[in-house]
């Protein structure tokens, strides 16, 4: 069977209030590492998304981080909600969903919200039940779909390879746990707390670049309080 397939999304700030979130939060762009500029991000931050590019190198070090956790094991708290990504080019909206819903009890939604509506139905579910119920979710679909023909650049094919990827690092519990619905799991990257979470999520980003120094496609984006 075909696998499914969206079109690739940008950051979109419409997205949020597209899904029915009131907009007492907003995403806003990191523009560097350096505290002056982490300095201008609005606070609080509760999750942050990074897009960066699968390469080689990452790949290998994915499949090496996934051996050594199942070896080792993890902690991770039952309270984090992961999902994992079945849809082809639909990293972008589940790391939207990852971010808020980990938040959720921070957001406003707007009472016909289909977010909310999506991540009360799927709260009981497992992280691969979440995926299918995704495939068949029509109002995240088409707002997704919406969204990215928004976008500022020309969305591309629906069947072009895309070898950008999103992921969400979020705040759970005094944990930050980066989630990617391409892992079995969320990682567990130590303690943070709501005041270091921004600095301690761009550490873990500043790893991301580290492991691929030659690779100029990282971009950060923030879920900051409006």
């Amino acid at each position: 069977m075909e696998p499914h397939r969206w079109l690739p999304l940008e950051a979109n700030p419409d997205f949020l209030k597209q899904l029915g979130i009131h907009p007492d939060w907003q995403f806003v762009d990191v523009y560097g590492m350096e505290p002056e500029l982490l300095s201008m991000v609005p606070r609080p931050v509760c999750a942050v998304l990074l897009l960066f590019p699968i390469t080689e190198k990452y790949e290998t070090f994915r499949t090496e981080e996934e051996e050594r956790i199942k070896a080792k094991g993890q902690d991770v708290k039952s309270s984090v909600y992961f999902m994992k990504q079945t849809i082809n080019n639909a990293c972008g909206t589940i790391g939207l969903i990852h971010a808020i819903a980990n938040n959720r009890d921070k957001m406003n939604f707007e009472t016909n919200s289909s977010l909310k509506k999506f991540l009360e139905d799927s709260l009981s579910m497992t992280p691969e039940e979440r995926a299918k119920y995704l495939e068949t979710y029509e109002a995240i679909r088409v707002t997704h779909e919406s969204s990215a023909h928004e976008g500022q650049t020309e969305a591309p094919s629906i069947d072009e390879k895309v070898d950008l990827h999103f992921i969400a690092l979020v705040n759970v519990g005094g944990h930050l746990y980066e989630l990617d619905g391409r892992k079995p799991f969320p990682i567990n990257h130590g303690e943070t707390s709501d005041d270091s979470f921004l600095e301690d999520a761009i550490g873990v980003c500043k790893k991301f670049m580290e492991r691929d120094p030659e690779e100029l496609r990282f971009n950060a984006i923030a879920l900051s309080a409006a």
